[in-house]
């Protein structure tokens, strides 16, 4: 099929009237007001029409970017932005797999830059983490980088200098395959969802210090604990007071930072604005997602259009078919409609918290529109998702998930749980918990640990029974000594690399890395009583809408990986945090306090997570893919980023084959620069 690659829009030129005013900015301007001083006026800026635009497309191999400040006028008030090639996104940067590209960038901010290739695998100096992997772009300088480029799928760039990337430096990077891939379509666009404040990000991340609070509208009153009193019970409800104030938490946290402060953009345009692309009716469009934003996270949908997904960050996965689904901020997700008239149709992106939505318009004609979704109610946590063990639970060890008996659980309120259904669960894959306990070996000494009866890994074979890819490594290479060759991307022709018997049925030894026992104190509020895999959950406001909403479980890759091996050994890392000081971390510990998480290169490990706050966490590790273990074995999905919900478990396998130094972090921009951030080396 003929593919017709165009990003088509049709701007709205109606002016746009600023009338988002929060409570603390309407004081204020009150103060100015009564002082004398001469407020600036919506009619100010009737002269400055915000109109739709899309960020320039460049392709080839070659690039010159520019970093500088640039006047920008996004929600109707002149600011300045930090911009690439003058705007903000900067440019959708179109690479081709299989060729090596040169990028330079050129810093004309008074301050070091920098450009992170999210999701890439490239060498570690060219990762672009400043302190880290290079030194940063030093103000007036240039900076090459130069790699070759061995995969394919949507991604993007951003900064990762301080909160420059809250203040415009992000962009979309489409890497287009050498092969077809195994879907059609007729044209396609990418879409840049993000999160725009006119505040300065410095001052945004002051006032979280000072009051995590700060931009949530939505805390208890009085009224509200008279209204559970009654429907509760007056003890009842002074209880759960008790229970959430000792966590320094309350039932509407749901996002830091809200619609009170930020503007939620689509391809670096406010809902007004309303970005457009076209459609012919009959053609199949590809839509590629990527929250770029720093702190939100987006519920999307296209109401009376299905979503065929068929690609997760950048990596192939079997086509699902859903009305909506969740984007951890720095996930990646593309999806095929095919729209059958001549209507036109909102693409709606709201935010978890319900205090805004992005939004666009698919059309088959200029100048159209359709309605816009009223936004769904805000949700809410509960104890659920906080871990703790309500009543008809306590002295229920969870500990041991791998084979429990799920019809055991009939009758437990599993209300927040976000609406995972234990019946979702009976073909849940568990065997790689089968026999292990993490938390029971925390402490153990492996040090000592004979590797020698590693089962070997000479003469790979894929399924077929053929040779595969990887058979002309030697076993140094495949036992992690140097010289090892990076695993690609799964496709079409890889095959996995498994142990000479065919199957995987030796387990091998497993050693956790063991936090120690988590404190409660400063950098611990509460450690969760009770974890579970929740990847059947669509998620806190999700669950029971009437829509079919995508879930992790629902991923599945239509290509093994090449690295079967079991793992050598098992990470287990716990997300912390105090949300009142807003000091966040893994194992209680900031990065500033921690120490590096040590990987040899060439093994295989399990990375586990426990989630102990009750945020949602996107976390990305940088320069390695993260197998997702999601019940499908050798078909588990390959991502770069996981968003680990409150009071889950999660697990994902990788393989250290990249060598370096690496960033692993929450992409939550104020949670990583609060101290949820590791530097994982590989050597």
């Amino acid at each position: 099929m003929h593919k017709v690659k165009t990003e088509s829009r049709v701007p709205d030129d109606r002016p746009v009237r600023s009338t988002r005013l929060s409570r603390r900015e309407f004081i204020h301007c009150a103060a100015l007001a009564t002082a004398g001083t001469a407020l600036i006026t919506d009619e100010a800026f009737a002269a400055e029409r915000i109109t739709a635009h899309s960020p320039e497309i460049l392709n080839g191999s070659r690039f010159e970017l520019t970093i500088d400040s640039t006047p920008v006028n996004i929600t109707g008030r002149r600011v300045v932005a930090t911009t690439i090639n003058g705007s903000t996104p900067g440019p959708t940067l179109r690479w081709r797999e299989g060729d090596t590209v040169t990028v330079a960038v050129t810093n004309k901010l008074k301050v070091p830059t920098s450009i992170h290739w999210h999701g890439m695998r490239i060498p570690s100096e060219m990762d672009g983490v400043p302190g880290l992997s290079f030194a940063g772009i030093s103000a007036g300088s240039t900076f090459l980088y130069h790699f070759p480029v061995k995969q394919r799928g949507t991604y993007w760039y951003h900064s990762h200098s301080r909160f420059q990337e809250q203040t415009g430096i992000l962009g979309s990077l489409i890497i287009e395959p050498r092969e077809e891939e195994p879907f059609e379509y007729d044209r396609e666009y990418a879409i840049l969802l993000s999160d725009w404040s006119d505040s300065n990000p410095e001052s945004v991340f002051s006032n979280l210090k000072q009051d995590s609070d700060y931009y949530n509208y939505h805390r208890p009153t009085l009224m509200k604990f008279f209204s559970d009193a009654k429907q509760q019970g007056l003890h009842e409800a002074l209880k759960q007071r008790i229970m959430w104030g000792r966590m320094d938490m309350t039932t509407g946290d749901i996002a830091d930072v809200s619609g009170s402060t930020y503007t939620y953009l689509l391809n670096g345009n406010a809902p007004a604005a309303n970005w457009s692309a076209l459609f012919e009716k009959g053609e199949k469009v590809r839509l590629r997602f990527v929250n770029g934003s720093s702190m939100t996270i987006f519920d999307v949908r296209i109401p009376g259009l299905p979503m065929t997904v068929v690609e997760a960050d950048g990596n192939h996965v079997v086509p699902v078919t859903v009305d909506e689904f969740r984007m951890g901020v720095a996930e990646s997700y593309d999806v095929i409609v095919e729209p059958r008239d001549d209507s036109a149709y909102t693409i709606f992106a709201q935010s978890l918290d319900r205090s805004g939505y992005a939004r666009g318009t698919l059309a088959p004609r200029p100048g159209m529109s359709a309605a816009i979704p009223v936004m769904d109610p805000r949700p809410v946590r509960s104890m659920m998702e906080m871990g703790m063990k309500m009543s008809s639970m306590q002295g229920m060890d969870m500990s041991g998930m791998a084979g429990m008996n799920m019809g055991s659980m009939q009758g437990m309120d599993m209300s927040g749980m976000g609406g995972t259904k234990t019946d979702d669960m009976k073909g849940m894959d568990m065997s790689h918990k089968a026999g292990m306990k993490a938390d029971d070996m925390q402490g153990m000494d492996m040090s000592g640990m004979d590797m020698k009866n590693m089962p070997p890994h000479d003469s790979p074979q894929g399924e077929s029974g053929q040779p595969s890819e990887m058979a002309a490594m030697d076993e140094s290479k495949v036992t992690g000594k140097p010289g090892i060759t990076p695993f690609p991307q799964p496709g079409p022709a890889t095959r996995s690399l498994h142990p000479a018997t065919g199957e995987l049925t030796m387990p091998s030894p497993v050693m956790v890395r063991a936090p120690g026992h988590l404190h409660v104190g400063p950098q611990v509020v509460e450690v969760a009583a009770m974890t579970t895999e929740q990847l059947h959950n669509p998620g806190n406001g999700l669950a029971n809408n009437g829509r079919r909403v995508l879930t992790y479980a629902d991923l599945r890759s239509p290509y093994p990986g090449a690295d079967a091996r079991p793992p050598s050994r098992e990470l287990v890392l716990h997300l912390t945090g105090n949300m009142e000081r807003f000091i966040w971390g893994f194992d209680g510990y900031k990065y500033s306090d921690a120490e590096p998480i040590d990987l040899k290169l060439g093994e295989r490990v399990r990375i586990t997570l426990i989630n102990d706050t009750m945020m949602e966490h996107p976390i990305h590790l940088h320069g390695l893919w993260s197998e997702l273990e999601n019940g499908h074995g050798a078909f588990n999905p390959f991502k770069h980023t996981i968003l680990v919900k409150p009071a889950e478990r999660v697990s994902y396998l990788l393989s250290a084959d990249t060598p370096g130094e690496w960033a692993y972090h929450c992409h939550l921009l104020y949670h990583m620069k609060a101290g949820m951030f590791r530097r994982v080396v590989v050597s």
